[in-house]
C-alpha cells in the first residue's frame, strides 16, 4: 500500500544528505558570506579600472577564482537545503536572503568580463597565451565579445539576476509547495496521490485500474494549475528572446546554443533523427507491453510499466550500494572508493517527504564532494538513478582534480554522457550475473524502460516540443496553456502513431519538467547517451584502453568543445554515425526482448 509522504522532520536522518560537509553549521555559512563580501570589496578596489594588460588580466582572474569557490559553496549549502523541503518557510527565507546577497556580489564582479574585453586586442591574445587555469575562460570570453553589452548594462543585468530567475521560482513553488492532490479511489480502495507518488510509483503500477485512475486524478489536478504554469514559462522564453536580441544573436536558438559550443545542425539532428528512426522501435515495444499485460489498448498511461513486473525485485538502499559498486568497479579503485564514500558520508538524500524536489540530480562542490537527490522507492529504477547521478559525481571528481574551477565543467551538450554511461555499466553488470532468460529479459527491459526511455523518448519529446515553442517565440509570438497543450499532444501523436492512445490530459505533460527553464537542456540527454552507448560498446570490445580513454574524457572537463571531448572518447559526432548506431542498438535490445518474450511466454508480435 502506498503511504502518504511525511514531513521532512520525520524522515530517518541516515536517509538524508549531510550538508555539514559543506559548512559545519549555518553560522559558519554566514561568516563565510561576510568574508566573501569583504574579499569582493578588496578585489574590486584592486582591479576595477586596471585590466589593460595581459598580466593584470590573468592575475585578476586567478584572484577571482577563490571568491567564486566561496560563492558556489554558499549557494550549495543554502540552495540544496531548500531542494529537500520547499514547504519550510525558514529555509525559503534564508535562501532568498542568500540569493539577494550573492546577486549583489555578482553585480559587483560584473566589471571583470566587461573591462577585460575593453583591453587592447594584443593584450587579450597575450593573456590567453600566458594563462593557465583561466585559459579556456579567456578564450570563451573573447568569443563572447561581439555579444557583450556596455559595462553599465552588464552590471544592471547581473543585479537583476534573481529577478530574471523568477519564472523558474514560480514554477518550483507551485509544483513543490502549493499544488495539492486529493486521494483517488480504485478497486474500492483509496490511494494517496502526490507528484513523487505518481512519478515514482503509480506510473509503474502493474494494476491497470489503479495506474489509469491515478493518471486521470494526477492530470485532472495539474489542469487546475496550467494557466499559471504557462504564464511562468511564457515569461521565461520571452525573456530569453529579448536577451538574444540585446546580445545581437540572429535568433534565440543561436543564443542558447552559443554556450554549449555546438552547431544548430547538431541540435536539430538529435531531434529529427531520433523522432524518425526510433519511433518504429518504441511503437513495437509499446505493442509488446499491451500483449504481455493483456491490455484492451495501450495508452500513454501504460508506457512505464515493466515487461515482467513480478520479476522486478525490491531493492534496499544497502543492496543498491553493492549493485552500484560492483557495476562501476570497471572504472577503477578510485571510482569505487567514491561510491563507498557517497554512501558512508551521506552524499545521497534518499528520503521521501513532502515538499522535496521530484526526480533526481547531482550537485558538486568543487574539489570536495557531490550531493545527490532522489526519492527512494525500493525499486531497481532507483538503483539506476543512483548510478546515473554518481556518473555526474565521478566526472566532477576527475575534472576537479585535473582542471581549475573555470575549466572543470563540460559543455551542456555532453554533460549527461558520464551519468548515462553508468546506467549502461549497471545493466551490463546485471545481465552477466545470472544465466537465465527471464532475468536477462528483465535487465534488458529495465535498460529500455529506464535508461533509453528516459533519455531518448521522454527528454527527446520534450526537446521536440521545446523547439516548437522557441520557433513561435522567435517569430514574435507568445504561448499560453492551450498552445502548449496542443503542441505537446501533436508531439506525442507524431512519435507514437497508432500504437499508443493519447488520452485527455496527457498533453499537460509539458507541466512536469523543470528543464525548460534551463535553456536547450532536454535534447542533451540523448546526445550524452549517444556518446555513452558507443563508449560502453567500445569498452566491451577493447577493455582497458577504452576505459582509460573514457576517464580522460571525464578529466578533460571543459577544456575541449563537445566535438573534441567526443574525440577523446573515440568518436566523431560531427557525423550522424554514432547516433544512428545507437538507435540501431536500441532496436536490437527491443528485438531481443520480443524474442525472449516469445520463448518464455509464447507471445509473438
Amino acid at each position: 500500500m502506498y503511504m502518504e509522504l511525511c514531513a521532512r522532520k520525520d524522515v530517518p536522518v541516515n536517509e538524508t544528505w549531510d550538508l555539514s560537509l559543506i559548512f559545519a553549521n549555518e553560522e559558519l555559512m554566514w561568516k563565510t558570506l561576510d568574508e566573501t563580501k569583504a574579499a569582493v570589496k578588496k578585489f574590486t578596489g584592486t582591479y576595477s579600472g586596471q585590466l589593460n594588460t595581459a598580466e593584470k588580466i590573468v592575475n585578476c582572474l586567478d584572484d577571482m577564482e577563490p571568491i567564486l569557490l566561496s560563492v558556489s559553496r554558499i549557494w550549495s549549502y543554502s540552495g540544496l537545503a531548500l531542494e529537500a523541503d520547499y514547504t519550510d518557510n525558514d529555509l525559503r527565507e534564508r535562501e532568498e536572503k542568500v540569493s539577494d546577497e550573492l546577486t549583489r556580489l555578482e553585480s559587483e564582479l560584473s566589471f571583470v568580463d566587461s573591462e577585460i574585453l575593453l583591453a587592447p586586442e594584443k593584450e587579450l591574445e597575450a593573456a590567453a597565451q600566458i594563462a593557465k587555469g583561466c585559459r579556456i575562460y579567456l578564450q570563451d570570453l573573447i568569443a563572447k565579445k561581439a555579444h557583450m553589452l556596455s559595462p553599465e548594462t552588464e552590471k544592471t543585468l547581473a543585479a537583476l539576476g534573481r529577478s530574471l530567475g523568477v519564472p523558474y521560482t514560480i514554477y518550483n513553488t507551485m509544483k513543490l509547495a502549493d499544488i495539492a492532490f486529493d486521494p483517488f479511489t480504485a478497486d474500492g480502495k483509496e490511494y494517496p496521490l502526490g507528484y513523487s507518488l505518481y512519478e515514482d510509483n503509480y506510473e509503474l503500477e502493474e494494476n491497470t485500474q489503479v495506474r489509469r485512475t491515478a493518471f486521470r486524478a494526477f492530470y485532472d489536478t495539474l489542469s487546475k494549475y496550467k494557466n499559471t504554469t504557462a504564464a511562468a514559462y511564457n515569461a521565461c522564453v520571452t525573456q530569453e528572446k529579448t536577451m538574444s536580441e540585446l546580445r545581437r544573436f540572429d535568433n534565440v536558438f543561436d543564443s542558447l546554443l552559443f554556450e554549449q559550443k555546438v552547431t544548430r545542425e547538431m541540435y536539430d539532428r538529435q531531434i529529427d533523427v531520433i523522432t524518425e528512426r526510433l519511433a518504429p522501435h518504441m511503437r513495437r515495444y509499446a505493442r509488446l507491453l499491451g500483449k504481455k499485460h493483456n491490455l484492451d489498448k495501450v495508452t500513454f498511461a501504460d508506457l512505464k510499466i515493466a515487461v515482467d513486473p513480478e520479476y522486478d525485485p525490491k531493492v534496499t538502499i544497502e543492496e543498491s550500494h553493492q549493485y552500484v559498486r560492483e557495476a562501476l568497479s570497471i572504472l577503477g579503485e578510485d571510482y569505487t572508493e567514491m561510491v563507498d564514500r557517497a554512501y558512508k558520508e551521506r552524499w545521497i538524500d534518499f528520503a521521501r517527504n513532502v515538499g522535496k524536489s521530484t526526480g533526481g540530480f547531482c550537485s558538486g562542490v568543487y574539489r570536495q564532494n557531490s550531493f545527490i537527490l532522489l526519492n527512494w522507492n525500493d525499486r531497481m529504477s532507483d538503483v539506476f538513478t543512483i548510478a546515473h547521478e554518481l556518473g555526474h559525481a565521478g566526472q566532477s571528481m576527475y575534472s576537479d582534480r585535473a582542471q581549475s574551477y573555470y575549466d572543470c565543467d563540460p559543455s551542456m551538450y555532453l554533460v549527461e554522457a558520464p551519468s548515462t554511461m553508468n546506467e549502461l555499466l549497471l545493466s551490463n553488470y546485471l545481465v552477466h550475473i545470472k544465466e537465465d532468460k527471464r532475468f536477462r529479459r528483465w535487465v534488458l527491459s529495465s535498460l529500455i524502460s529506464n535508461t533509453y526511455y528516459h533519455n531518448f523518448v521522454t527528454h527527446l519529446r520534450e526537446a521536440w516540443y521545446q523547439r516548437e515553442v522557441y520557433r513561435i517565440i522567435d517569430e514574435g509570438g507568445s504561448v499560453n496553456a492551450d498552445v502548449l497543450s496542443d503542441l505537446f499532444r501533436k508531439n506525442l501523436e507524431l512519435f507514437w502513431g497508432d500504437a499508443v492512445e493519447i488520452p485527455e490530459g496527457a498533453e499537460l505533460t509539458w507541466m512536469r519538467q523543470p528543464h525548460y527553464y534551463m535553456g536547450l537542456y532536454p535534447y542533451t540527454y540523448s546526445a550524452g547517451l549517444t556518446v555513452a552507448t558507443q563508449a560502453m560498446l567500445r569498452i566491451e570490445k577493447e577493455g582497458k584502453d577504452a576505459v582509460e580513454d573514457w576517464k580522460k574524457f571525464l578529466a578533460a572537463g571543459g577544456t575541449e568543445n563537445p566535438v573534441g571531448l567526443a574525440r577523446i572518447a573515440g568518436f566523431d559526432i560531427m557525423t550522424d554515425g554514432p547516433l544512428n548506431a545507437t538507435i540501431d542498438y536500441i532496436g536490437s535490445l527491443i528485438d531481443e526482448i520480443c524474442r525472449l518474450t516469445e520463448e518464455i511466454d509464447g507471445i509473438k508480435l
